[in-house]
């Protein structure tokens, strides 16, 4: 019997992301639970619900304190705060695309945002790219060439309009069998939600 899966969404420059990619592959192991990463475009939906962070200062502030806090209660590495905001054109996200069309998203991601987070290089820019690309063993120059290539944009939209369509506003956002849960705080509910553990769906079917 297959095990069950969550569906992972999150956005490259997404500070919060940090979180679960460096410790969702452990806790799904736990649980059992497979996990499908799902690079999509936050930004594209934060615009279309007028939700602008980087107009907020005094948010900004709280959620880099809250993600160190967070990142000592996992044991999860913490330096200071990224270089936020970054990759304005979302070209780390579309080399996910790529990466995970190929089978080696995963490992990408976390070369990623360790560059960002403990090597305070920025996301997408293109020194720090080839630098993860090239740990990789990938030809950095043929996949940014692929990255921005129609077929990837497209695939990029899909994903992002899946997550429209599943109601998600943020990242991270986990979703398991048709429910959603946002913020890293809520990957242990997302992980008991798929393997039917989760007080409110056992109630559910009483």
């Amino acid at each position: 019997m297959a095990n069950p899966t969550i569906d992972f969404f999150y956005f490259f420059g997404s500070g919060y992301a940090y979180l679960p990619v460096m410790r969702i592959d452990e806790a799904a192991e736990r649980a059992g639970v497979e996990v499908r990463w799902r690079p999509f475009s936050v930004r594209t939906l934060m615009r279309e619900n007028n939700i602008a962070l980087r107009d907020q200062p005094g948010k900004m502030r709280y959620i880099w304190r809250d993600i160190e806090r967070r990142a000592k209660w996992h044991g999860i590495p913490f330096v200071k705060p990224p270089i936020w905001p970054t990759d304005p054109d979302e070209l780390a996200n579309l080399v996910a695309t790529v990466a995970f069309a190929e089978g080696w998203g995963r490992d990408y991601t976390k070369a990623s945002f360790k560059s960002w987070y403990l090597d305070g290089q920025p996301l997408g820019e293109r020194t720090a790219l080839n630098q993860v690309l090239t740990s990789l063993g990938q030809d950095a120059a043929e996949i940014i060439l692929r990255a921005n290539s129609a077929e990837t944009l497209a695939a990029y939209a899909a994903e992002t309009e899946a997550a429209r369509q599943l109601g998600i506003f943020g990242s991270p956002t986990f979703v398991a069998d048709g429910e959603v849960f946002w913020g890293d705080d809520r990957l242990e509910e997302a992980l008991a939600w798929a393997k039917g553990e989760h007080p409110a769906r056992t109630e559910a079917r009483k």
